[in-house]
């Protein structure tokens, strides 16, 4: 599914005539909507976005946080020879990332088309079409494990993909995801002043969906609160090591969806978890 910073920005086709609404959603009307979503709109949001992201660049969220300064994942020098998995990864530009540093990454995601991406701008980096509640690999595969705003956010059981990472992650293993800043929901997507007002409960968890005239649904996103992500991640037999809302940098002047300088440098806009297997 890619860093996935707010679908608005990738422009579907379809998307002038989807109603929004919020309304309950479970794992396989969730699943089929991102799949659909993702097929239709990959190749306006790699054009869009693309220059942002690099080739092979680790980025984690429209603030611009950097792997190679952030160091999530462990020193980048301390990846060199491991198995990494990630998830939802777009056309894999955090995985050609890793395996400049001398890991073995595995980009895993569940658009076809997104992955057509990765194939189109290269490279020796493993690509795996599959759903991040299903992971098609034998336990203990895999040392690290990392999620740029991909599949997280879109799933309606997140405690299943968690589960489905631990089991194939190595004692210890470490699992790094980001997704939209929980407190977001509470506020308008708008990038300007109109997305400074609290305008809906941060405590409704109803998913936000768009759907289609005879009701189906074509994009889903799932919020939890920050309480919530916390019992998940425990309940996905995790530790949580770190919990890192990345601060504007002074040197972005971009507006992505509704994320921009204004409403960054008041309110986080993304959230970082940072787990261990917890054994």
């Amino acid at each position: 599914m890619n860093q996935e910073y707010g679908h608005e920005d990738a422009v579907d086709g379809d998307a002038d005539e989807a109603e929004a609404t919020r309304r309950d959603a479970g794992d396989a009307e969730s699943s089929r909507a991102s799949r659909g979503w993702w097929d239709r709109n990959a190749d306006e949001y790699q054009s869009e976005h693309g220059s942002f992201l690099g080739d092979d660049r680790f980025v984690w969220g429209p603030e611009g946080l950097d792997e190679a300064e952030a160091g999530l994942l462990g020193p980048a020098a301390s990846l060199k020879g491991l198995a990494v998995l990630e998830i939802g990864a777009g056309a894999a530009q955090c995985s050609r990332w890793l395996a400049a540093q001398g890991a073995r990454p595995v980009a895993l995601d569940l658009s076809h088309r997104q992955l057509q991406h990765a194939l189109r701008i290269g490279g020796e980096v493993p690509l795996v079409e599959a759903d991040a509640g299903a992971l098609p690999f034998r336990d203990g595969s895999f040392d690290l494990a990392c999620s740029a705003y991909g599949a997280v956010p879109f799933v309606a059981d997140p405690v299943r993909v968690f589960r489905e990472v631990r089991r194939v992650l190595r004692p210890g293993g470490r699992w790094v995801f980001s997704v939209t800043h929980p407190i977001r929901w509470a506020f308008p997507d708008e990038p300007g002043p109109e997305g400074l007002s609290v305008a809906a409960s941060y405590f409704d968890r109803t998913p936000y969906v768009e759907q289609d005239e005879q009701g189906r649904a074509v994009y889903v996103e799932h919020h939890r609160t920050v309480g919530d992500r916390v019992r998940d991640v425990v309940a996905g037999g995790f530790r949580l090591v770190d919990l890192v809302e990345p601060e504007w940098p002074a040197w972005n002047s971009q507006e992505w969806g509704g994320w921009s300088p204004l409403r960054g440098n008041l309110i986080p806009g993304t959230a970082i978890f940072v787990c261990e297997r917890d054994d």
